[in-house]
């Protein structure tokens, strides 16, 4: 079955299909609460983008791709094409060099903490989405700070917050509240929270926020309109700039990714990858990061998995992103099992997490279970034992590597 049958699957009812055709707003024209910006970023990347043919290169392409000291955009591609599929090994050889070149042996470990699931989108692959039936919840500053004292117990100094894309329920304010609680715990704080404008970016800063990461999802903006039918997400090119938003209100990092399997894997990583190729050139001083998220079963939908992004087209991509951007930091989720993870990181990734839980107040055991999780995880193992899973693999865990002066 098809990507598109996958995912048209989780389309809910006749009502609420007949609601979104009444409401439905222009995907690609700003909401009155949206910053435009003066950019040509997304202009870039769409036209790379739409050049792209991934059929179009050879095996001698690939091979003067990884014979090349920096690799161009044009590498890139040839890296995830098709023909590199039967070099993947050389690939992955090459791989490794380059992150052990700008990395060593090290890896970096944080845990992601969900503090709202409450979603004013409409996106038909997520557990979130706001017509799912799930428990909602939000947690209080009070949960909040329970939660992430339990977690640095852990070890962990690095963390991640998310909420569901809900700009009144979780308020800019609140997430800003979270930050400051975060910072009494932990020494390096990221978002993954619905996109900003730069002031607000700015004010989350100063509460103490590190890096941002943007999910695009897809960047086909004719699919990406079937798959957000309601809500801010819908507006492709203001998802699209958020971290170009991000690091003009003062974020040191950003991270980028789409999800694997909505369309096209190879275009989508390919623009994901030239979006911040595009992003870094501008923006020379940032720390660029990468994510690589399949699709995963939700809650009241578990047939929306496509089977055409296996494990060997995720190193390729994982290993096509360390060579056209070496210095980037990668990171591979709990989407992912246990052996995908630490093969991925004895190769090419740099970043893990661990002891994770995608529902709401699942740190605490008096709060647990309060809120649905927003897809399925499959790598279940504690801090522990993915820190003593990393050393096996003669890698060294870090929990934190900036400090504060």
């Amino acid at each position: 079955m098809s990507t598109e049958n996958h995912v048209n699957e989780s389309i809910l009812n006749d009502e609420i299909r007949e609601f979104q055709k009444k409401n439905r707003i222009d995907h690609m024209k700003y909401l009155p609460d949206m910053e435009v910006l003066e950019s040509d970023v997304m202009d870039q990347v769409l036209s790379a983008a739409e050049q792209y043919d991934p059929d179009m290169f050879t095996a001698e392409d690939v091979r003067m791709a990884l014979a090349h000291e920096y690799r161009t955009p044009e590498d890139f591609g040839a890296l995830l094409s098709p023909a590199a599929l039967p070099l993947l090994e050389e690939i992955a050889v090459c791989a490794k060099k380059e992150k052990e070149k700008y990395f060593g042996n090290s890896i970096s470990m944080f845990t992601p903490i969900y503090i709202a699931n409450y979603c004013e989108n409409f996106c038909i692959y997520c557990g979130f989405n706001c017509h799912n039936k799930i428990r909602r919840a939000q947690l209080t500053p009070e949960e909040i700070e329970k939660e992430m004292e339990a977690i640095a117990k852990s070890g962990l100094q690095e963390i991640l917050i998310l909420t569901g894309e809900s700009k009144t329920k979780s308020t800019v304010e609140y997430i800003g509240e979270a930050c400051k609680i975060a910072r009494k715990y932990f020494r390096v704080i990221g978002l993954e929270v619905y996109p900003m404008n730069t002031e607000d970016y700015a004010y989350l800063h100063e509460c103490g926020a590190d890096y941002v990461t943007v999910f695009q999802e897809t960047y086909h903006a004719d699919k990406y309109e079937t798959l957000h039918l309601a809500g801010h997400k819908r507006i492709f090119p203001y998802r699209l700039n958020a971290q170009e938003r991000a690091l003009r209100g003062g974020m040191r990092g950003v991270g980028f990714g789409a999800l694997l399997g909505l369309d096209d894997f190879r275009k989508d990583a390919f623009a994901t990858g030239m979006h911040a190729w595009y992003l870094q050139k501008k923006y020379p001083q940032a720390e660029i990061a990468f994510s690589c998220p399949r699709l995963r079963p939700i809650i009241n939908n578990d047939k929306i998995n496509p089977m055409d992004v296996h494990e060997a087209q995720l190193l390729q991509v994982v290993c096509a992103y360390r060579l056209f951007m070496p210095f980037a930091g990668i990171t591979v989720s709990t989407r992912e099992c246990a052996r995908v993870r630490d093969n991925l990181m004895k190769i090419a990734a740099t970043k893990i997490s661990a002891g994770v839980s995608t529902g709401i107040g699942e740190h605490v055991e008096e709060m647990e279970d309060k809120g649905d999780a927003q897809f399925e995880i499959s790598d279940t193992r504690s801090v522990q034992e993915v820190y003593d899973g990393l050393l096996d693999e003669g890698l060294q865990p870090v929990m934190a590597d900036y400090i504060y002066v």
